[in-house]
């Protein structure tokens, strides 16, 4: 009865908006006063689990992308992705996810990625008359490529959650990740192809060279991703050394290529960072105690129990399952929710049949999905303020989105297994 009532508290506190750790920390609070339990042995197993040089990825990824942010090292990527499909019907805005799609392989964060593109490439799509609402929604839909192209904070905390292979893990969401990004561009261009208030910019003259100044001007951000994983999957760097060669490397980029850094902007990048960064792993600590205790008292011997009642076909398993990940996406953030979901329906998964590096891949999409998923999505409120379009606005775009791109995507990576272990098995066997 007492865990009946934690887990309705827990579901209560996320859907009128407290934030997660304090919505943890009541279910803690709740347990010690009602249930009799000793908290302070979650506490110790919490410190204890938080003691972990990878988590040391998490803040130093999120620094590097406020650094990116500040830097203005997202902007040369735009600027590449609209020279490219500019002149196109619907170019501009498939501009924005392909943007999207680069960026987040810098950033691996669904928020920096909407913060930066959104922020950047609003603006020359309400000149050139875009639908207001369904730009918005596209930029919001395509902001959580982040989760799934590497490197992924999201996944990497999968992975440690697991103890499993961090490249495997990342790997398994490249190709998913193309996937979405390609029915995203395909569902923009079908929408806007007979909207004729679109102001298509011309082609650049000459094209080629325009084309390879541009991309000599965007070669240090995009060398960013070449260097982190080419270290990390040459065996060069850990992912945390990635992660610390991330912020080496974005600051004098900042400084002195692209010049958005000065000494004020960088302060502000340090201290947003830090806000960010402590918000985080209090809440990553919150997460972690909750589950361990949700562990201990076998919630997911219970919930495995409670969906073979209803079926034992794995088809329907495995469905119930991506139902129950994408409410969990719908109430926390990304980093809230795979924590969540890795702790508590991993078990189930595999007893399911599923191996866990696919399941890395369905996690990925599931909770970014889950993210822009209304009624109570994160990255959609977020978007609405970055974009400075009313959510009103945003619901009906974004719907058509996730029903055309996002779940087909899902489906695939859900049931063809291969989608998400031809790269972990081709290149590490």
């Amino acid at each position: 009865m007492v865990i009946s009532f934690a887990i309705l508290i827990i579901c209560f506190l996320l859907v009128i908006g407290v934030s997660v750790p304090m919505a943890f920390g009541g279910v803690l609070i709740f347990l010690a006063v009602t249930g009799g339990y000793d908290v302070s042995g979650y506490l110790a197993t919490g410190h204890w689990k938080m003691n972990s040089v990878i988590l040391l990825a998490i803040p130093l990824f999120i620094l590097a992308g406020y650094i990116m942010q500040k830097g203005r090292i997202a902007k040369p990527i735009v600027e590449i992705a609209e020279t490219l499909f500019g002149h196109l019907r619907g170019g501009l805005s498939a501009a924005a996810v392909v943007a999207s799609a680069m960026f987040g392989s810098i950033s691996g964060s669904g928020a920096a990625t909407l913060t930066c593109i959104g922020s950047i490439i609003m603006p020359h799509l309400r000149k050139a008359n875009y639908p207001r609402g369904f730009s918005a929604a596209l930029i919001i839909s395509a902001s959580p490529l982040g989760l799934l192209i590497p490197p992924s904070a999201a996944q990497l905390l999968y992975a440690w959650v697991g103890q499993l292979s961090v490249l495997k893990c990342f790997l398994a969401t490249v190709i998913p990740g193309l996937i979405l990004t390609t029915l995203l561009v395909l569902v923009n261009f079908w929408v806007l192809r007979n909207n004729e208030t679109i102001e298509l910019k011309p082609i650049p003259r000459p094209f080629l060279r325009t084309f390879s100044r541009k991309t000599w001007t965007a070669t240090p951000a995009l060398m960013m991703p070449i260097i982190i994983l080419g270290g990390i999957y040459g065996g060069i760097m850990t992912p945390t050394e990635a992660a610390g060669v991330a912020v080496v490397y974005a600051i004098p980029i900042g400084f002195f290529f692209y010049k958005g850094l000065t000494l004020g902007t960088f302060y502000e990048s340090l201290k947003e960072a830090s806000v960010t960064i402590g918000v985080v792993m209090v809440m990553i600590f919150m997460v972690l105690i909750v589950s361990r205790f949700l562990i201990f008292e076998d919630i997911p011997g219970l919930a495995e129990e409670l969906i073979y009642s209803i079926s034992e076909n794995p088809i329907v398993v495995i469905l119930m399952i991506n139902v129950v990940m994408l409410l969990i996406g719908m109430l926390m953030d990304d980093i809230s929710g795979i924590i969540l979901s890795a702790s508590l329906l991993l078990p189930i998964a595999e007893n399911a049949g599923i191996d866990p590096i696919h399941f890395a891949a369905i996690i990925g999409v599931n909770l970014g999905m889950g993210n822009i998923t209304p009624p109570t999505a994160p990255l959609l409120y977020l978007g609405a303020q970055v974009t400075n379009v009313s959510v009103r606005e945003l619901i009906g775009p974004t719907m058509i989105f996730i029903i055309f791109a996002w779940f087909p995507t899902l489906i695939l990576t859900t049931f063809v297994p291969e989608i998400a272990l031809f790269l972990p098995e081709l290149l590490l066997n």
